[in-house]
């Protein structure tokens, strides 16, 4: 069967020459087919390369008009490898890559395809920023449209809140404005109802940056974590500066498990900020600080060596109202036992300011202010990969014991695990849940988008 599809699809794409076709015996297959975690070995029908909104359209009228099970990708970093699934054809958005800021340099317009490291340089260039993640190889479309956590957060609010519009391919391969019922959905379930092959986002001013990691001294890392998160309680309780974004990382060095902070200092007052940054440094003993005047080309470019291009394993999140002293100790007793691969980590990113509210345009469900806990159980090597896993589920279990009452009720859909055991809607969405099902019924009542996540039917 999937022979005679691919035979099809060749004989189809010989009228549509701008779109690029990669088929399983190219020597460039392999390696075109690599995501984040390599622990999912599926291999696709083939992949396309679609150039233009036109290109996306023509495929969709073909895949809708045979039936075939297609996917789509960006960068490829979803955590369960659900860009790429066995004997789908894969729809590569990733030539799509046009920037376009608007004259009043309130707002941009980006194509679907574009990673964050190139959204970022780009906007440099025209002197303004966006939020967006820290690993510059992330798809951007896919990260904002399902909550978007990162470095101006606390400043600017989450990725889902910077969308004003989109352009989309819809289930009959019609290229349309969304309107705003449309645009709600795409803040917060991202591709189910269609391929977004542009998106209008906001932008920012920015002249200066301030941004580095502050590591402290982790000889007895459980002691610096406790230290660290009871003087950041306290700091978060008199008020952080908006301005200020920070992530709690613990992470394999050459040196042994160092545990650390990134920050963001997005404002032209560096003075401020620096004082600021002195008195998140003053939280523990720091051994090295590396904050300092930069630019988002260069800030993504430390980042990228954080995180291994491919790894094994899965990762574990929930989320948290309080870091309180025995979920800290926690924290630390369990840092301190994870395994010494680079592909094990901690982080901790904090939802505060203006995305910390109830929004009646978006179906992102989680909008109290809480603490988003990212376990990382991977590792570089495939053989090692279980027991970064097995170290990552007690981890996480064990914090759920401790913090029943602590624990929110909906979790961070791009990094939770459920590949094995899909969870249902409201474990995401919340009081939204219905209202996901109810949009996924309006706009693709077929299901044609039926592999894109999260499995509405």
């Amino acid at each position: 069967m999937a022979e005679n599809q691919l035979v099809a699809l060749e004989a189809f794409l010989k009228d549509h020459p701008t779109i690029g076709f990669t088929p399983p015996s190219h020597p460039e297959f392999a390696s075109l087919c690599k995501i984040c975690n390599a622990s999912y070995r599926d291999v696709p029908l083939a992949i396309v390369h679609p150039h233009s909104p036109e290109d996306v359209s023509t495929l969709i009228k073909y895949v809708q008009s045979t039936g075939l099970k297609f996917t789509i990708r960006t960068g490829g970093h979803n955590m369960e490898g659900r860009a790429i699934v066995e004997e789908a054809l894969v729809i590569d958005m990733r030539a799509l890559t046009s920037v376009q800021v608007a004259a009043d340099r309130q707002s941009a317009t980006v194509q679907g395809g574009i990673l964050q490291g190139d959204l970022g340089k780009k906007l440099w260039q025209e002197g303004v920023v966006t939020p967006t993640g820290s690993i510059p190889s992330v798809g951007y479309v896919g990260w904002a449209m399902y909550g978007g956590y990162g470095a101006f957060s606390s400043r600017w609010g989450l990725g889902v809140d910077q969308i004003l519009g989109a352009t989309v391919v819809n289930p009959d391969g019609e290229i349309v404005k969304a309107d705003e019922a449309l645009l709600k959905g795409i803040r917060g379930a991202g591709g189910v109802f269609g391929v977004i092959v542009d998106m209008t986002i906001k932008v920012y001013p920015v002249k200066s940056l301030l941004a580095g990691i502050i590591m402290y001294d982790s000889q007895d890392i459980s002691k610096t974590m406790a230290e660290f998160n009871a003087g950041y309680q306290k700091l978060l309780k008199e008020g952080i500066p908006s301005q200020l974004t920070l992530q709690q990382l613990a992470f394999n060095a050459p040196p042994g498990r160092i545990f650390g902070a990134t920050m963001v200092w997005s404002d032209d007052d560096l003075e401020e900020g620096q004082r600021w940054i002195q008195k998140i440094a003053n939280l523990s003993t720091p051994i090295m600080n590396t904050v300092a005047p930069t630019t988002i080309p260069e800030w993504f470019d430390g980042n990228a060596a954080l995180v291994p291009e491919t790894m094994y394993g899965t990762t574990r999140t929930l989320n948290l109202y309080e870091i309180t002293p025995e979920i800290a100790a926690i924290f630390g007793r369990y840092v301190q036992q994870m395994p010494s691969n680079p592909g094990a980590m901690f982080s901790m990113h904090g939802l505060r300011g203006p995305s910390a509210f109830p929004r009646d345009n978006s179906v992102f469900g989680t909008r109290e202010p809480h603490f988003l806990i990212e376990i990382l159980g991977f590792s570089t090597e495939e053989e090692s990969a279980k027991e970064s896993q097995q170290w990552a589920a007690r981890f996480v279990d064990e914090i759920r014991k401790e913090a029943s009452g602590n624990i929110l009720p909906t979790a961070y859909i791009s990094i939770y695990h459920t590949k094995d055991e899909p969870k249902p809607l409201k474990d995401f969405y919340g009081l939204h849940a219905e209202e996901v099902e109810a949009l996924k019924e309006k706009f693709d009542p077929e299901n044609v988008f039926s592999l894109s996540f999260p499995q509405v039917k």
